[in-house]
């Protein structure tokens, strides 16, 4: 039942914007809860990546006085990965082609991870 809502979730988000290419919810210890990545992306691998990247996000902003993090961004040549926090123990992950309106993915991220936390 959990993993149906947040798939529905997952579903919503992407189909809110052309520019979404790809979303998932990682558990913080980088286990893969639910996904909607293309064909060829590993959602282990995925996970992995994304707890490792959610744990340096946190180290840093720890050393560097900024409080928890609640979003990494890491842009790259052909796009955007953004990873939000979504309750204690997950995060939401979207993957944003290089053109998209941030502002815009931002606030549907946003919306979709406060959902996601009621399940989760």
């Amino acid at each position: 039942m959990r993993d149906d809502e947040l798939l529905r979730i997952l579903q919503h988000l992407n189909s809110s914007s052309a520019d979404i290419q790809a979303s998932a919810v990682i558990s913080s210890d980088g286990l893969m809860m639910a996904s909607m990545l293309p064909d060829g992306l590993d959602e282990d691998r995925v996970g992995a990546m994304g707890a490792a990247l959610l744990s340096l996000g946190t180290r840093v902003a720890h050393e560097l006085d900024r409080g928890a993090p609640e979003q990494v961004l890491v842009k790259g040549e052909r796009g955007y990965v953004l990873m939000i926090q979504a309750g204690a123990d997950a995060m939401l992950t979207v993957l944003a082609s290089e053109h998209a309106k941030l502002g815009l993915i931002f606030l549907d991220a946003k919306r979709a991870a406060a959902s996601m936390a009621s399940v989760v």
